[in-house]
């Protein structure tokens, strides 16, 4: 039996969520969608949080979704829905998860890793993100976990954007692909936006080629570029390059490569979760890479949100995929390289206060 896809709809207090799932719930769409609301949305997976008194409340609507309101473990939740499905008791083909405005989408996205019965039933399609373009800069400046549910995003969806100007929009806009440049963006009109942007997307799991904001990558190169040519004196510059050494202690330091000179200033917010990305047209030595990055993960899990990647393996005639979030990592084999396709790998990470420069060598001596 096919898996049934899963998507996780977070987004900031107020950030517009319960709009859209009304419309969702209301509107003939042709899908049969499950709408669990997460009201307790548990902040670790493991046996100590579970929630003992676990009930639910099914409502079936007119248009063939159900609503179910759970207090209690998303785990024992969705397995109850799945086993329900299974006795024809309920009938759906997606299920959508909507998160509390303050939740860490994370613990959610493990759910479907972590568990062998919701892994059974269960595919992670993607996590759609909210972000309301009126207050989200404020809501970035003060709120980590609003930072996080960006970080998090397969893809960014923005509302109340009639309520700020164009240019607001832009610069907003621009920030959010620093946190994330692998998220698309797509303005949120309650009414009329398709529900093909938000359902069946396939953007948790990679398939053909990694999406990475192809402006991102150009101001990254831009940047390293300009203080390639730039000339440095000892004590008074606090770039990576130069004090690699104080790589985890300098808390000043950004994993997308920003700093502060005293006569260079950036006119952005200095945000603790970043991206960066890895690119090499070497192929990896397998053993080296698997190594290390088993030790990223065990010394950088808990600070990674999301990191993914196409990855051009030494002898190896397709490319292989790989993805995780915080500790769990997976890896497949891809496509074959087309025909007049440079082999090459492209890595990006998503993470709070990431040590760039000890990713970056580390990559650099995996490969052959």
């Amino acid at each position: 039996m096919a898996l049934i896809p899963a998507t996780i709809l977070t987004g900031f207090l107020g950030a517009g969520k319960t709009t859209l799932l009304n419309r969702i719930l209301q509107q003939p769409h042709g899908y049969k969608i499950a709408i669990i609301e997460n009201e307790f949305g548990a902040e670790n997976i493991d046996n100590e949080i579970l929630v003992q008194d676990s009930t639910e409340q099914i409502i079936e609507m007119n248009n063939g979704c159900i609503c179910c309101t759970v207090r209690g473990d998303l785990i024992i939740a969705l397995s109850s829905l799945a086993r329900r499905r299974d006795a024809g008791e309920l009938h759906f083909d997606h299920v959508i998860i909507e998160t509390t405005g303050m939740a860490n989408p994370g613990p959610v996205a493990q759910t479907f890793f972590v568990d062998e019965e919701v892994a059974m039933h269960y595919m992670l399609d993607a996590i759609v993100t909210v972000v309301d373009a009126k207050h989200a800069m404020q809501q970035l400046d003060q709120q980590e976990e609003a930072q996080r549910q960006v970080g998090f995003a397969d893809k960014l969806l923005l509302s109340k954007t009639d309520l700020v100007s164009p240019a607001e929009v832009a610069l907003l806009s621009a920030r959010l692909t620093r946190i994330n440049p692998r998220a698309a963006i797509i303005p949120l009109d309650p009414v009329h936006t398709p529900i093909d942007e938000i359902l069946d997307i396939k953007g948790f799991n990679l398939n053909a080629k990694l999406e990475i904001d192809p402006d991102f990558l150009a101001a990254e190169e831009s940047h390293a570029a300009e203080h390639a040519d730039h000339a440095h004196s000892g004590s008074d510059c606090d770039h990576p390059s130069h004090q690699t050494e104080h790589a985890e202690t300098n808390h000043e330091r950004r994993v997308d490569g920003h700093h502060n000179h005293h006569n260079h200033h950036h006119a952005h917010h200095a945000d603790d979760i970043a991206a960066f990305v890895f690119k090499s047209e070497r192929p990896f030595e397998a053993s080296k890479l698997e190594e290390f990055l088993d030790g990223l993960i065990e010394v950088y899990g808990p600070r990674l949100l999301r990191y993914k990647g196409i990855l051009f393996m030494d002898g190896a005639d397709r490319k292989v995929v790989f993805q995780g979030v915080h500790q769990i990592m997976g890896s497949d084999v891809g496509g074959k390289w087309e025909d007049g396709e440079k082999p090459a790998s492209k890595m990006v990470f998503i993470g709070k206060n990431l040590p760039k420069d000890i990713f970056i060598r580390g990559l650099e001596q995996c490969l052959v």
